[in-house]
Parts: structure tokens; C-alpha cells; sequence
């Protein structure tokens, strides 16, 4: 009997360690995963403090790896004239990363295109407030552009397309 006591008592420590050996393996993959977030510093992020989907997007960036700073106000009007955000591209919130401005339910597959190419462009934007855009329902088959401006994107051209 006291053979299959020290048998299960090994089985059981190796499958606690084993266990424990995997979990930390993938805590360290989905540190790696964001690790070039972290390299951009921190997102800060202008929006209304009843808009609950700025809050909504807000959130899923958090969730995306990104250290986030927001400022609620009533005046997110001055934000996107400080940034020269053109007019026909505002939405409802206005983020700043990395030197770029971030306008509206911008994807993030589009803000880690936007990261990592480093564009010469002032920012991009998701004009208006579109259905199932991230913090809109956050439906990845949902279609709509994205837009870059300033630089060399000029008043605009697009920059992502998402739903595709």
C-alpha cells in the first residue's frame, strides 16, 4: 500500500507543478503579447463623463494592453481644435499616444498599424459613432474606415479598413 501512497503523492506534485510551470508560461506569452504597447507610454484619453460608450472603449483597450489616463469633461470640443482634428471626423472621444491623436472607435488592429508604422500623418479617426465599431457593440465583422490626417495624410485619406 505504501507504494501507491508515494505514487500519488509524486502524480499529484508533478501535475501541481506542471500546472503551475504552464500557467506561468502563459502569463509570460500575454506579457510578450503587449510588451510593444507598453513601449508607447501611456494613452490619454479626453471624453465626456457620461458617455458610457467612450467608458466602453476605454475598457477594451485596457483589455488590449494599454495603460490608460482619462480626463471627463463637458468640453471635449476643445480637445480636437487644440489637435486639428477636421471637423468632419469627429466623434465623441479624442485620445493621444506616441505623438499621434487617436479620434473616435478607432479598431486597435488599426492604432497597432498606426504604432508600429509610424506614419508621417498628425492622426486617424473613426468619424461619427458607427455600429459595432469597438465600444459600438464591438462586432469585428462590422465595415467602416478609418482615416488618417495631417502630415502626409493631408484632410485625409483612408488609413484602415476594418471588417475586412
Amino acid at each position: 500500500m505504501k507504494p501507491i501512497k508515494t505514487l500519488l503523492a509524486f502524480t499529484l506534485a508533478a501535475a501541481l507543478s506542471l500546472g503551475l510551470a504552464s500557467f506561468g508560461a502563459v502569463s509570460m506569452a500575454h506579457a510578450d503579447d503587449h510588451s510593444s504597447i507598453a513601449d508607447h507610454g501611456t494613452m490619454h484619453v479626453t471624453k465626456s463623463p457620461t458617455c458610457g460608450c467612450c467608458g466602453a472603449w476605454v475598457a477594451l483597450a485596457r483589455e488590449e494592453g494599454y495603460d490608460i489616463d482619462v480626463t471627463d469633461t463637458r468640453d471635449v470640443t476643445s480637445v480636437k481644435l487644440d489637435n486639428e482634428v477636421p471637423g468632419t471626423m469627429w466623434s465623441c472621444h479624442t485620445a493621444m499616444i506616441d505623438g499621434y491623436v487617436v479620434e473616435g472607435h478607432v479598431p486597435f488592429a488599426a492604432l497597432a498599424k498606426l504604432l508600429e508604422e509610424r506614419p508621417e500623418i498628425d492622426g486617424i479617426a473613426v468619424p461619427g459613432m458607427p455600429g459595432g465599431s469597438p465600444g459600438m457593440g464591438d462586432d469585428p465583422t462590422a465595415r467602416y474606415e478609418v482615416l488618417a490626417f495631417g502630415g502626409d495624410a493631408g484632410e485625409g485619406e483612408v488609413f484602415y479598413e476594418a471588417g475586412l
